[in-house]
């Protein structure tokens, strides 16, 4: 009788996938419209309609950091229709956060295709006296508890980043949670904090008006929107590279042939020029890779943030 079924299960999904798409598609992203995840979906979501024929719709449900629309997806319908922007803070971050989620990462979804990667960027006030990372550093360690850095908030990527150069580094930089990382960028503004570790995008217009002044990016090399910034490697941080990412996934069970459907289109659609201009704005460098290579980086990213969130004791309940 099993494998009966199972044969009935693979007939009908090898049905589907033929048929696949008859209607519109809806990405949800699990954020408020306008950060740079919402972004990145949506300046692949029309070409990528184009090339399958069908509408591909940008849904935002936001709330508690990703967690909800992430939930969403994970409980819908594995048959193409319904895919989300997976953030690296909540797929490999939040499982170590918090202290329940209604999903889990590796058992409820099907990666499709990581659609870029974007380093983060440590920023300063122009009154810190220091050119690069690895002067304010320095700085650190000759005035300990001296520095504190703004993020997004607890447990995202760039307050990670933050624990990661304490650790690396030596140093007792001093984090301060934000609701928002506008709100975090206006006080290094005013100067009422004297570091926020944030995107690119978020910044790069407030470096070149010398608002702020970038001290050091995450990336395995420059990026081209700030490019007079070194990377924590060129700081003396060997191997140090870490990317915040967004990507597409599907509900566990969704057929692979639709799987791999949509990483081909997506992955022709992210080599357009005026895609990859845009991602180049954004400080996102795309990628478009296979299910396996984005699941296999979704493994290792787990493992990598476990230890790191809890040597920071970061909770969230």
């Amino acid at each position: 009788m099993r494998i009966l079924v199972g044969l009935l299960f693979l007939f009908s999904s090898a049905l589907m996938a033929q048929d696949w798409p008859s209607k519109q598609i809806r990405i949800i992203v699990p954020f408020a419209p306008g950060g740079i995840a919402d972004t990145s979906s949506r300046a692949i979501s029309d070409r990528l309609g184009s090339r399958l024929g069908q509408p591909v719709l940008i849904e935002n449900r936001a709330g508690a950091g990703g967690n909800i629309g992430t939930e969403m997806v994970a409980k819908s319908a594995p048959d193409g229709y319904t895919l989300l922007l997976g953030f690296d803070g909540t797929m490999v971050v939040n499982p170590h956060t918090y202290a329940k989620l209604p999903f889990d990462t590796l058992r409820d979804f099907a990666p499709v295709t990581k659609l870029g990667d974007a380093p983060v960027i440590v920023v300063a006030h122009p009154s810190v006296p220091a050119k690069n990372l690895r002067e304010l550093i320095a700085l650190a360690k000759a005035k300990p508890g001296t520095f504190s850095y703004g993020t997004a908030g607890a447990g995202t990527t760039p307050h990670l980043v933050g624990e990661m150069i304490n650790l690396r580094a030596g140093t007792d930089f001093q984090h301060v949670p934000y609701k928002g990382g506008g709100q975090a960028m206006g006080d290094v503004i005013g100067g009422q904090i004297q570091l926020v570790i944030t995107a690119v995008a978020s910044s790069q217009q407030f470096i070149k008006a010398g608002k702020v002044i970038g001290l050091g990016i995450s990336g395995a090399k420059r990026t081209a929107s700030v490019p007079e910034v070194p990377t924590f490697i060129e700081s003396g941080l060997e191997g140090f590279v870490v990317n915040s990412w967004t990507g597409i996934l599907a509900p566990k069970a969704t057929p692979r042939a639709i799987v791999e459907r949509l990483q081909r289109e997506i992955a022709a659609v992210l080599a357009e020029p005026e895609v990859r201009e845009r991602y180049a704005v954004l400080g996102i460098e795309p990628v478009g890779n296979t299910p396996d290579e984005y699941a296999a980086q979704i493994r290792a990213d787990l493992a990598q943030w476990g230890p790191i969130v809890k040597r920071a004791g970061i909770r969230i309940d």
